[in-house]
């Protein structure tokens, strides 16, 4: 499958979509604590979304039920917002995509609820500096097995284990485009990467196993061991120097 690249003015709209995206994230981040259920939270990023003039890209795709998807715990992607309440000790993964003039802006982060246990809190935090391991190949004339080789050896140095059977995507005019964009791989290998490329990027590490199955629901996927999960996930440009983080707030400095 042939992969677009996009031009400055594609970017700009992917960006528009993209901080829309970031400011759901921040409602959710100041609104998840024990006692607020998935549904609450899914309810806040639609009303955001709307308002901002932009379409929650997940309502409706492909029969998927929810402007967000809420994965807690053992849930590693595409949890269904619901009646489900967050309690103390509990961690929630919450992925958030809009669609923003015809663009989409696409990331996930895994929030703490209350306290949680010191291994956990390491999931959670080398899920994100896996992210960021990874992206710092993300330049014109590398690999994406340079990406994901990157992703996977920072999170198994640090004990945890790499989700394999879902991955990360190109993404523009569509919320799944080519290519591919594995969390693992051999350092030079894999499609190179071009200038003007747009990738969501997005690690999945799990405590205990890899191994993942799906529940009944037929969307929300877990743990196959029952160990926590943590996904941490932004949409990025591939450029001649540093990597472009598009959903991410425009104050924030990487």
């Amino acid at each position: 499958m042939q992969v677009t690249l996009k031009s400055s003015r594609e970017i700009e709209r992917m960006r528009a979509a993209g901080q829309i995206v970031a400011e759901v994230h921040e409602i959710l981040r100041d609104n998840t604590r024990p006692g607020v259920t998935t549904g609450e939270l899914n309810e806040l990023a639609h009303q955001h979304i709307v308002r901002s003039n932009g379409t929650p890209s997940f309502l409706g795709y492909h029969g998927f039920p929810g402007s967000i998807c809420t994965s807690v715990n053992d849930q590693i992607v595409h949890g269904i917002p619901g009646d489900r309440v967050l309690n103390d000790g509990d961690i929630v993964s919450i992925d958030v995509g809009v669609i923003y003039d015809g663009y989409h802006g696409d990331a996930a982060r895994t929030l703490a609820v209350g306290d949680v246990t010191s291994e956990v809190a390491d999931l959670i935090r080398v899920t994100e500096e896996s992210f960021w391991a990874g992206i710092k190949h993300a330049v014109d004339g590398n690999r994406l097995g340079d990406i994901g080789a990157a992703i996977q050896a920072h999170a198994e140095s640090n004990g945890f284990h790499v989700v394999q059977e879902y991955v990360g995507h190109g993404i523009g005019r569509e919320m799944h485009e080519a290519p591919q964009v594995p969390n693992y791989g051999e350092p030079g290998t894999g499609r190179k990467l071009r200038q003007g490329m747009t990738l969501a990027i997005e690690p999945m590490l799990n405590i205990g196993s890899a191994g993942t199955r799906q529940l009944d629901d037929g969307w929300t996927v877990v743990t196959e061991s029952g160990g926590y999960s943590a996904h941490y996930e932004n949409t990025v440009c591939v450029t001649a120097g540093e990597p472009d983080v598009l959903t991410l707030l425009a104050t924030h400095v990487v």
